[in-house]
């Protein structure tokens, strides 16, 4: 079966408030119309409620080049690699027909991100014991993080991913055929989930520019199952409290996640790392704030690729409009990286400013019908 075209086939709304955001000229005058259009959506998302419950699970911390945490930004770091970790977020919502539905957000599987050019390279420079014991660390498997949820891969109905650069989807979709060195096909991670992915993301995904080819894992969409592949052309919502923002820049295809929370609506994007990067005039990471101001920028983008810093500049702004004030320090806006910058020592001077840690609101259930 082939993939599916229309997202309300599966009972997603696409919605429309920054279309003609989207289209102003000159770029200058884009930015005020992006602010009023999020105004505009998040007025209408709050009206319609929350979600039923949250939770975020650490699966791994993994090096990155701090020159590309901060746009080159950042300054005073011996250690060439900062660590990110990357969380599982599980999230329980009501369908727009009333239906519980379970998201899996950001479910990497590390061997498959191992693949990508660029962290296949990492491993052959440093060794595999230093590369995967140092400069990665996994703390739970998708599996387990979805246990500690009281769930199982099974009570999944969709699955997606900010973007899809060191990902391999044949491990979460599974293949119609063995991959190359296996004897079977694969099975899926997830036997009743929808993946959701915009239409832009996997074209770059099956076909990368040379500025792309070093993070996206090669042939990781060959074979794939694509009957439960629902492909996006923009914004969506999935139900109450829950949508899909179409953040293209730091890859065509880019998206964030939009959450309607008892602490306000949240935002979770890999546009960024840390907070300082949405928040660079209260950053006290070295030089960051400074760039900032000379470049009289309110943004930092994180730039492993660059396939677009205007428009990932523009969709940070977008996301930092949608997002409400964070509830410990209203300063910064609630707006979580997919893979956060820890507040590790051993990292000084690149700390970060302010660490949101994760989410956890409401109560997450066992699905009916669901083994557990």
């Amino acid at each position: 079966m082939a993939a599916i075209e229309s997202p309300d086939e599966v009972g997603l709304r696409p919605y429309h408030e920054f279309e003609q955001a989207n289209d102003t000229w000159p770029r200058g005058d884009r930015l005020e119309a992006i602010r009023t259009a999020a105004g505009t959506f998040r007025r209408r998302f709050k009206d319609q409620g929350q979600v039923r419950g949250i939770r975020t699970v650490d699966l791994l911390s993994v090096g990155y080049p701090t020159r590309y945490a901060f746009g080159g930004a950042a300054r005073g770091g011996m250690n060439p690699y900062v660590s990110i970790v990357n969380r599982l977020v599980v999230v329980q919502f009501e369908a727009f027909d009333g239906e519980l539905k379970t998201l899996c957000w950001e479910p990497t599987v590390p061997e498959g991100s191992a693949q990508a050019p660029f962290y296949a390279q990492l491993i052959d420079r440093y060794g595999s014991w230093l590369s995967r014991r140092v400069l990665a660390t996994e703390y739970h498997g998708v599996v387990d993080a979805l246990a500690l949820c009281g769930l199982t891969p099974e009570g999944v109905d969709f699955v997606c991913f900010d973007h899809l650069q060191a990902q391999d989807m044949r491990t979460l979709m599974g293949t119609t055929r063995p991959v190359e060195g296996e004897r079977e096909p694969r099975p899926t991670l997830f036997p009743n989930a929808r993946f959701l992915c915009q239409r832009r993301e996997l074209d770059s995904f099956r076909s990368p520019h040379p500025m792309q080819w070093a993070w996206y894992v090669p042939g990781g969409m060959d074979d794939v199952v694509e009957d439960g592949l629902v492909l996006l052309d923009g914004d969506v919502e999935l139900g109450v409290g829950v949508a899909l923002a179409w953040t293209p820049g730091h890859t065509d295809g880019n998206q964030s996640l939009v959450l309607g929370t008892p602490g306000g609506v949240w935002v979770s994007s890999g546009n960024g790392v840390a907070a300082d990067n949405w928040h660079p005039h209260l950053s006290k990471i070295p030089g960051v704030r400074r760039e900032a101001e000379l470049m009289g920028r309110e943004v930092i983008l994180n730039s492993n690729t660059l396939e677009d810093s205007l428009d990932q500049y523009d969709s940070m702004v977008k996301e930092k409009a949608l997002a409400d004030p964070n509830r410990a320090d209203p300063r910064w806006m609630n707006v979580l990286p997919s893979s956060e910058l820890p507040a590790w020592r051993r990292q000084w001077p690149i700390v970060p400013s302010f660490v949101y840690g994760g989410m956890a609101y409401g109560q997450i259930e066992p699905p009916a019908g669901d083994p557990r």
